[in-house]
């Protein structure tokens, strides 16, 4: 119990101190955001994450986001959210000091049918209470927008958004530039983008690297994120998988989590882990 006391007080006493840079700040990249690893451990290690916990080993979230110099008193947008996993982590670590907002796709795109613009807009309505009843914190101190709703006094807001393993997604729906347009008017001056991708071998056929199978080539995401108006600021293997061939016929979805083979050749699947990704940093320019 006195370790635990002692913990939560260091962990407390941290936060409160002006410890992480702002991310219009030029800084190192070692110096970018000094002690924010060590508090977005103690956020990994809550007893909350029980379940999520499996998953760090492929993710790295500790070092990730670390890399991405999410700091504890940011406004950070999560793109895509999704299954929320990354939600759950970001909301204890920013929901005392910080601001989490999730960001969905523009329901009114013509890429959705119907039903699933409807599910965009229920998803995105309930972000906050579910952020909220993981971490057991008001649920103002989360929100939520749609690309193609977000109030104007959001723009120029943020500080970090991320965007994980979504890009491939957002060009073979014909989506990515716009989508990228709407988050770089979020982005204060100088805002950040942080993006972890399933990748591609350099010499994969255009074809397979198109995004239909899950992975793109590292450099056609560097020259799509420079033309969407972002300098590169830092590469990362946190996330590299040599075991990955990235040549999978069913694409990426042959390893886990998904195992879209489901027993067929499971162990050798299990074994390899889930996918070889990129992980870049970028920079709002101008």
């Amino acid at each position: 119990m006195r370790r635990a006391l002692i913990a939560l007080s260091t962990f407390l006493g941290v936060l409160a101190a002006p410890i992480c840079a702002t991310a219009t700040e030029e800084k190192t990249e070692a110096q970018a955001c000094k002690g924010c690893e060590a508090l977005l451990e103690l956020a990994a290690a809550n007893p909350l994450r029980e379940a999520d916990r499996a998953r760090d080993q492929y993710r790295h979230p500790v070092e990730t986001l670390s890399f991405f110099r999410v700091g504890p008193t940011m406004k950070v947008g999560e793109y895509a959210p999704g299954g929320e996993w990354y939600s759950r982590l970001l909301g204890l670590y920013l929901g005392q000091q910080g601001h989490l907002v999730g960001l969905y796709y523009n329901p009114d795109s013509p890429a959705f049918k119907p039903e699933t613009q409807a599910n965009i807009r229920k998803n995105a309505a309930e972000y906050p209470a579910d952020v909220a009843k993981f971490t057991g914190l008001p649920a103002d101190r989360f929100a939520a927008y749609t690309t193609g709703a977000i109030p104007a006094g959001e723009k120029g807001t943020f500080d970090v958004i991320i965007v994980p393993r979504m890009l491939h997604n957002l060009l073979r729906w014909n989506i990515a530039a716009s989508e990228f347009a709407a988050m770089r008017d979020l982005l204060k001056p100088g805002g950040l983008i942080g993006i972890e991708q399933h990748r591609a071998k350099a010499d994969a056929p255009d074809a397979y690297a198109d995004g239909s199978k899950g992975y793109l080539k590292q450099a056609d995401v560097i020259r799509f994120m420079q033309a969407q108006g972002f300098d590169l600021v830092g590469q990362s293997e946190i996330s590299a998988n040599p075991k990955d061939s990235a040549d999978w016929p069913g694409g990426v979805w042959t390893l886990p989590p998904t195992l879209a083979l489901k027993d067929q050749d499971r162990a050798k699947y299990l074994s390899i882990g889930e996918s070889d990704r990129m992980t870049l940093l970028f920079r709002k320019r101008g």
